[in-house]
């Protein structure tokens, strides 16, 4: 695994675990937030052919 392939994983990872936390705190504005960031990592890695799995 690449150095870009390990650390989009890494932050998809963080950014999941963000979310979670903000959902779980009832901060719907970070939850969207964090949302929109993860929808664009997941678009980021799709550019660039990395597989993500589902959490």
């Amino acid at each position: 695994m690449d150095a870009f392939t390990a650390g989009i994983l890494q932050r998809i990872e963080t950014t999941r675990s963000d979310l979670d936390q903000a959902r779980r705190s009832g901060d719907d504005f970070l939850a969207e937030v964090e949302q929109a960031a993860l929808d664009d990592l997941h678009r980021l890695a799709a550019e660039h052919g990395v597989r993500v799995t589902a959490a």
